[in-house]
C-alpha cells in the first residue's frame, strides 16, 4: 500500500515474511552440486584396495608423473678455462710436485753426473742414537745396556760406578733407562756411550757423560719430603673402602685391618666408628710419591678408642696399645672388613627355601674387598666346592680348621704355606649366593664349630723407660696434621 504525506513514501506488506533459522549444528550450506560427492583426495591409509583407495593412488601418482614432466632439469655451469703454461712455468711446477713412482713419477731438479758426483761405497751410518731402554724383572743394569747395544766394557763400567751410589741389584724393575750412542769407526764393534742417565735411588738421579774419552758418573740428587701421612674418617660402608677413598694406599688399609683384627671385631663396627692411621711417606721434587709401613692405628666407637704403634723388642716387633699391651699373633682374628649378616645355628636359607643347619658365619663386604687367614696355617683345599662356590679352606695347629667360601678369585695354592692377615682371596658371591659376603667356617677336629666360641689373645706389657719412650713416640705420631 502506498500512500502520499509529505512527499514521503512507504512501503508495507500484507502479511509477514517467517524468518528461517537453521538447526542447532547444521551450517547452512545450499544446495548439493553434482560433483560434491566425488573425494579427490582420499585417505590412502585407509580403506586400502577400495575404489576410492585405487582412484587416490592413481590421482597421486598422476602428480607426480605431472611435476617430474615439468621440472626444468639440471645444466652445467660452464667455468673459465685456464690459460696453457709456458714451458719455464712447466718445468718450474714439475720440479716442485710430487708424483707417485707408480704413475711414473719424475719430479725433482737433477743434477748432472759430473766429476763433482762420486758414488758412495756404502750407507752411511747416523751420527748418534738417541734411544731408550727399561731394567726388566730379574734384569741387572749391565745386562739391559747391553741388549741397548752398548759393548759389554761400558756396560760394565757404569754398573762398577753405579754401585758406588746404591746396589745394582737394588734399582726397581721398570727404571727407565736414556741412552745416546755415538759414531763408531766400524759397523762391526759396538758404539761407544756417549750418554746415560736413570733414576737410581728415589732421592738421586745419576747422569753418565763422555769427558776425555772415558765415561764419567755424575750425581743429581733429588730433594724428598719424609712427612708421613695421616689419613682419618667415618667408617660407613667399611674401613677398606672409606680409607682406600679417603687416600690412603690399598696395602696400608689392608695392615690396618690385619693389626686391628685381633683386638677389635671388624664385622661388627658401626657405621659412625672412626678411623686413624699414619703411614710412611716420601714426596720428590719430580712429583713421585712412595708409601712405607704403617705407623700408627687408631679407631674409635662410641666411647671406646683403640690407639696402637709398633715397637720393637728383643729383636721381635708387634703392635702395642696406648696402654703399652701388646699383642701376639696367635688366636683368631676375623677374616674380612664386613659386618655380620647371618649367624651360626639353624636358619631358612633364602634360595633352597627351607631350613637347615647354617654351619658358619656370613660377613656382608664389598665384592673384590681382601680376605685374610684368621691365623697361621696350611692350605689344605683351594679350588671349587659345590653350594660354597670359590672356597678355601686352612688347617692350623691342635686339630683347628677354617674354611673361607663364595670367594670371587683365590690368591693361594694347596700346601703353602699363610701367616695371619694373610690374604688368601677376595669376596664374591659364587656358589649359593644372593650376594656378595664371605661364608667363614671353623672346624674343631673335622667337626664345624661356632667361630664365636674363639677368643682372641694379648700379651706383653711395657714398663719403666720403655714405656715412656714408647708413648713419646705415640704423641708424635698422633700429632701430625692430617686429611
Amino acid at each position: 500500500m502506498f500512500g502520499g504525506s509529505g512527499g514521503a513514501g512507504m512501503l508495507s506488506l500484507d502479511r509477514a515474511i517467517p524468518a528461517f533459522t537453521p538447526s542447532f549444528g547444521r551450517a547452512d550450506i545450499g544446495s548439493p552440486r553434482r560433483f560434491d560427492h566425488l573425494d579427490l583426495v582420499p585417505d590412502l591409509g585407509a580403506q586400502i584396495g577400495s575404489r576410492i583407495w585405487w582412484r587416490g593412488l592413481a590421482t597421486c601418482a598422476g602428480l607426480c608423473a605431472l611435476t617430474y614432466t615439468l621440472s626444468p632439469g639440471w645444466r652445467t655451469i660452464p667455468g673459465a678455462t685456464p690459460a696453457p703454461m709456458a714451458v719455464a712455468a712447466w718445468e718450474e711446477n714439475r720440479a716442485q710436485s710430487i708424483a707417485p713412482l707408480a704413475f711414473g713419477g719424475d719430479s725433482g731438479r737433477r743434477m748432472g753426473a759430473t766429476d763433482a758426483v762420486q758414488p758412495l761405497a756404502g750407507t752411511p751410518e747416523r751420527p748418534m742414537i738417541e734411544l731408550s731402554a727399561t731394567i726388566g724383572q730379574g734384569d741387572g743394569l749391565a745386562r739391559a745396556l747391553e741388549r741397548a747395544g752398548v759393548g759389554s766394557s761400558e756396560a760394565s763400567r757404569v754398573a762398577n760406578l753405579t754401585s758406588d751410589v746404591v746396589d745394582v741389584g737394588d734399582i726397581a724393575p721398570g727404571t727407565a733407562l736414556a741412552l745416546t750412542l755415538g759414531r763408531r769407526p766400524d759397523k762391526n764393534v759396538a758404539r761407544p756411550l756417549d750418554a746415560l742417565g736413570f733414576r737410581a735411588r728415589f732421592d738421586m738421579r745419576v747422569q753418565f757423560a763422555r769427558e776425555n774419552g772415558a765415561v764419567v758418573m755424575h750425581r743429581l740428587p733429588i730433594a724428598v719430603d719424609h712427612t708421613p701421612l695421616r689419613v682419618s674418617g667415618r667408617v660407613g660402608d667399611g674401613v677398606f673402602v672409606s680409607a682406600t677413598a679417603a687416600g690412603a694406599p690399598a696395602k696400608t688399609v689392608e695392615a690396618y685391618i690385619r693389626a686391628l683384627a685381633p683386638k677389635v671385631s671388624m664385622g661388627n663396627l658401626d657405621a659412625d666408628a672412626r678411623f686413624d692411621l699414619v703411614v710412611e711417606r716420601d714426596r720428590a721434587a719430580t712429583g713421585d710419591v712412595r708409601f712405607g709401613n704403617l705407623l700408627y692405628v687408631g679407631l674409635s666407637e662410641g666411647a671406646r678408642a683403640t690407639r696402637m704403634i709398633q715397637w720393637t723388642i728383643g729383636g721381635r716387633t708387634e703392635w702395642y696399645d696406648a696402654a703399652g699391651v701388646g699383642q701376639r699373633r696367635s688366636g683368631f682374628a676375623v677374616p674380612v672388613d664386613g659386618h655380620k649378616t647371618s649367624s651360626f645355628g639353624m636358619r631358612f636359607h633364602p634360595l633352597l627355601g627351607y631350613t637347615r643347619m647354617h654351619q658358619g658365619v656370613d660377613y656382608g663386604a664389598v665384592y673384590g674387598s681382601p680376605i685374610h687367614a684368621a691365623t697361621d696355617g696350611i692350605v689344605a683345599f683351594a679350588g671349587w666346592h659345590g653350594g660354597h662356590g670359590n672356597m678355601v679352606k686352612l688347617q692350623h695347629a691342635g686339630g683347628l680348621g677354617t674354611g673361607y667360601a663364595h670367594m670371587s678369585r683365590i690368591a693361594v695354592a694347596p700346601g703353602a704355606r699363610v701367616a695371619q692377615g694373610q690374604v688368601i682371596g677376595y669376596v664374591g658371591s659364587t656358589g649359593l649366593s644372593t650376594g656378595p659376603h664371605l661364608h667363614f667356617e671353623v672346624y674343631r677336629n673335622g667337626v664345624p664349630v661356632n667361630p664365636g666360641t674363639v677368643n682372641f689373645a694379648a700379651t706383653s706389657l711395657l714398663s719403666g723407660g720403655e714405656l715412656q719412650a714408647f708413648r713419646g713416640k705415640l704423641a708424635r705420631l698422633t700429632s701430625i696434621s692430617g686429611r
